[in-house]
């Protein structure tokens, strides 16, 4: 199994993420410090010092609040931030993740916790995540709300994103890491985390023991 413990204190000091501008091709990157496994060719990072999960309350596909932390303590709950209109990484990674839940048993799969964050809110309602996500599993929650308010969670957690703008050529784009954060469901703490490369063999095989919060 792919994986390596890293001090999270180390890695804010140290390492880098390179953002992914989905909509605009290879021109849209840019480089921020956050915590991230750099370089290293690996699907799971163990921190040692695991994230609080965020403090967010957001509005759900049914237009209904959503409290991250209430609505999940106690699950085992894999958290992305990302957007409806992104043309790869973000469809990809959930349908990574939708495939390889279905290999666990109906009980784990019910108590699994996906939540997929918009960072486009203007143009991800309610009813647009909904649809979206529909299309991949209808179980996965959808959140959207004020920009400002998305940013500070998703910062909380070291992953960056941007306001939504138009490249040269007017197409809307929406800069933003593409991390996977998986909180145990014994601590609540965000202890391991996936970038875009992650496959579904990789999700396949860490969920069990993910679910019981244990290293993958």
């Amino acid at each position: 199994m792919r994986n390596k413990t890293f001090a999270a204190a180390a890695l804010l000091a140290a390492a880098t993420l390179t953002l992914s501008a989905c909509g605009s091709g290879n021109d849209g990157k840019s480089s921020v410090s956050v915590v991230s496994e750099s370089d290293s060719g690996k699907a799971a990072t163990v921190l040692d010092r695991p994230f609080e999960k965020p403090d967010l309350v957001l509005t759900d596909t049914h237009g209904e609040k959503y409290d991250l932390r209430a609505e999940t303590k106690g699950h085992p709950t894999l958290l992305y931030f990302g957007y409806t209109h992104c043309p790869d990484i973000c469809p990809t990674t959930m349908s990574n993740i939708a495939v390889a839940k279905k290999a666990l048993p109906k009980a784990e799969q019910k108590d699994l916790r996906v939540v997929f964050v918009t960072t486009d809110p203007d143009r991800d309602t309610p009813a647009e995540l909904g649809k979206w996500l529909k299309g991949i599993d209808p179980a996965f929650v959808g959140l959207t709300g004020d920009f400002s308010t998305i940013q500070a969670g998703a910062r909380s957690v070291g992953i960056s994103i941007e306001p939504t703008t138009k490249d040269k050529n007017g197409k809307v784009v929406s800069v933003h890491g593409t991390q996977v954060i998986a909180f145990s469901p014994k601590t609540d703490g965000g202890y391991v985390l996936y970038g875009e490369d992650a496959t579904v063999d990789d999700y396949t095989k860490d969920l069990p023991k993910l679910l019981q919060g244990g290293k993958p």
